[in-house]
């Protein structure tokens, strides 16, 4: 970037009007997104601090920004322009047509986990009043769409930071689904109950702990590192998932997980060694894999060959 200041002119001369904060910005952000990307990025900050839709800032394009309103733009488009994620910069992000309250103790929800949400919602449709856990619930993107689609639905979260919990529960009761959702401080399925639940979903760390370096600076320097480090192999989550969440599972429950886009063939067999059915991979927007689904059988064989 530049030694010279970008937003320099809406702090010289006399208040910039909206469409001005919004040209500046626009310009600026071109810096770190494509032009497209600076156009939205800038609504998103301005629209943000004024409290203004696209309607909004459009119909009063004209009006000045008043001196503290200023400030915070400018606040906030600096955080951007040294590449904090637009999320991350005005503390919430869209996701399946819902917007959520980020916090520093969850991931920001991105569009790939959609598939997970949608493959879900194809599997239970005829479910009546399902129950569904969503394991390491950070955000509470998955679970509050699945209860915002399906309003009979019930739903139970777990996840190990009590703060990503809080995040959870404020994006529950932002969405009318609160008073159908438990959420529990747990490490993924370790206290649900048994032979409770329909279907049981995660989008859990499965990024390899030495690759983690590499990932680009959005996700490496703001994401938690515990949601992203999936142990050496990036496989530490699912083997304890795959182990806990059977006995947590009606028979015939579904199990539906995120993957990284290279682990389909190591979950689909950790999977079928652990005696889950009807497995199945689902690809992502770039025809990759991204969800992988599994059945409860009728009954477990245990290690000594006896029904579970």
């Amino acid at each position: 970037m530049s030694t010279t200041d970008p937003l320099a002119a809406l702090t010289q001369g006399e208040e910039p009007t909206v469409e001005a904060c919004l040209r500046i910005l626009r310009r600026a952000f071109t810096a770190v997104a494509e032009d497209a990307g600076a156009r939205v990025e800038a609504r998103a900050i301005v629209g943000h601090v004024l409290g203004l839709d696209l309607t909004g800032l459009t119909s009063r394009g004209t009006e000045p920004v008043e001196a503290d309103a200023l400030t915070r733009i400018v606040a906030l488009a600096h955080r951007r322009l040294h590449g904090e994620p637009i999320q991350r910069v005005i503390g919430a992000a869209d996701f399946f047509g819902l917007s959520f309250a980020l916090s520093p103790a969850t991931l920001v929800p991105r569009p790939d986990t959609e598939v997970l949400v949608e493959t879900v919602l194809s599997r239970l449709a005829a479910v009546e009043r399902p129950i569904v856990a969503d394991l390491g619930v950070g955000s509470g993107a998955i679970l509050v769409a699945l209860l915002h689609e399906r309003p009979e639905a019930r739903g139970v979260a777990t996840d190990v930071s009590e703060k990503a919990l809080t995040t959870a529960r404020g994006n529950a009761e932002r969405h009318g689904v609160a008073d159908r959702a438990l959420f529990v401080r747990a490490s993924h399925a370790s206290a649900l109950a048994p032979g409770a639940f329909d279907a049981i979903v995660s989008n859990p760390p499965y990024i390899a702990a030495d690759v983690i370096a590499t990932l680009d600076a959005e996700v490496r320097l703001h994401d938690p590192r515990t949601a992203l480090d999936g142990g050496p192999d990036g496989l530490d989550a699912y083997r304890e998932i795959a182990r806990d969440a059977r006995h947590a599972c009606r028979p015939g429950g579904l199990l539906a997980l995120e993957i990284g886009w290279d682990q389909g063939e190591a979950i689909v067999d950790l999977l079928r060694r652990t005696g889950w059915t009807e497995i199945a991979l689902a690809p992502d927007l770039a025809g990759r894999d991204r969800v992988v689904t599994a059945r409860a059988p009728r009954s477990w064989q245990g290690d000594d060959g006896t029904a579970k």
